[in-house]
């Protein structure tokens, strides 16, 4: 930096302070650098008096430490890649945020990498050249080439919201297949006999499962969906797919949306483009109960993913990956349940009070 005088004249440049050093903050607090890096070190033991000490040094020097030499030094990031395809959708923040939370308890950050819902899988390059040390897939549309490409390259990977049958890569989600079959259960119990479905992408294993066990239920005891459209997923897609299904000479009288974004959006077009009431006109049901389902403009019926749970399930996996620990692969199903608003008709028997919410349990839940 350059400073000019009064005069116009040039002064010397200012001397650049040079940055302090653990070597700094270790001979100010009277320490061992050793100390010092474990001060800094996430689960390191050191007694607190010491660490108060280096914590006290270090501020008085403005000492950050080095965290990507310590990296290269150990071999290790200490971070893990998470890839998620959009993040309008409002169950992946929430699922960010916990996952961030967990990790950073056990001492790692997250880097997040998005990618387009509809393109294919150039996340890998990037995952290796950023030196994650796990991988995190929570995008639907990413196939699961990518995962196996991973596990050959070392770098430990879990799908989380997501399943795979044709590798061995350990997966967490919520109960797709059951939690369907529930919606389709409470529906025809709420006496709903033209039924509905707006579908994610047709390729995800999510929207694979929750149409499975939607149509097999209604199948089973002889109803069928009559009105099938495709959302993708996104909010647009949902609208659209929403206009076909209530432009239909017969319309149905419930709808199921495979994620409550797609059912928010489902639910704005109901009411406001065909006037219709809902769920006097028409039931809508989502999957996910995320933060805007309990918003009483919404007050959206939804079968629920425990965020948190399944989180703690996905670190935990993580870290035995990490640690050399876990060997073999896990496919581990969150159960969830059936969180009753304003969206849908009630049936006559089996809502129940959990908590501050109400959950639709019927007396014979292993009915077909």
């Amino acid at each position: 930096m350059v400073k000019k005088t009064d005069t116009g004249a040039r002064a010397d440049p200012l001397p650049v302070r040079r940055a302090a050093t653990a070597y700094d903050v270790a001979k100010l607090a009277g320490v061992s650098q050793s100390a010092v890096s474990r001060a800094f070190t996430p689960g390191a033991s050191v007694a607190p008096e010491t660490r108060k000490r280096i914590i006290t040094a270090a501020k008085e020097l403005s000492y950050r430490p080095n965290l990507i030499a310590r990296s290269l030094i150990k071999q290790r990031s200490g971070t893990i890649g998470v890839v998620i395809s959009y993040l309008q959708n409002q169950f992946n923040p929430e699922v960010l945020e916990s996952l961030s939370r967990a990790l950073k308890a056990a001492g790692y950050n997250i880097l997040l990498f998005t990618v387009d819902p509809h393109s294919a899988d150039p996340v890998l390059e990037e995952v290796l050249q950023l030196q994650v040390e796990a991988l995190v897939l929570g995008s639907t549309s990413l196939s699961s080439a990518v995962a196996d490409e991973c596990a050959i390259a070392g770098i430990p990977v879990v799908l989380f919201n997501r399943t795979s049958a044709v590798n061995s890569v350990s997966s967490v989600a919520g109960d797709n297949v059951a939690g369907s079959r529930r919606i389709a259960q409470f529906l025809a119990a709420g006496g709903h006999r033209r039924f509905g479905y707006i579908a994610g992408l047709e390729n995800s294993s999510t929207n694979q499962e929750r149409e499975a066990g939607y149509t097999t239920w209604l199948q089973q005891n002889r109803l069928s969906v009559s009105s099938r459209a495709v959302g993708n997923y996104t909010f647009q897609g949902a609208w659209d797919a929403m206009r076909e299904i209530c432009s239909q000479p017969e319309r149905p009288d419930a709808v199921f949306c495979a994620n409550d974004h797609m059912a928010i959006a489902a639910l704005e077009v109901a009411r406001s483009e065909f006037g219709l009431d809902v769920p006097g006109d028409l039931s809508i049901v989502g999957f996910d109960d995320v933060g805007a389902a309990r918003w009483p403009s919404f007050s959206l019926t939804s079968f629920s993913q425990p965020v948190d749970v399944m989180v703690a399930e996905t670190v935990r996996i993580l870290l035995g990956l990490i640690g050399g620990e876990t060997a073999t692969r896990e496919a581990i199903t969150v159960p969830g349940h059936l969180i009753v608003r304003r969206s849908a008709r009630l049936p006559p028997h089996g809502i129940e009070r959990n908590g501050d919410v109400l959950v639709w349990c019927p007396s014979d839940p292993l009915v077909p």
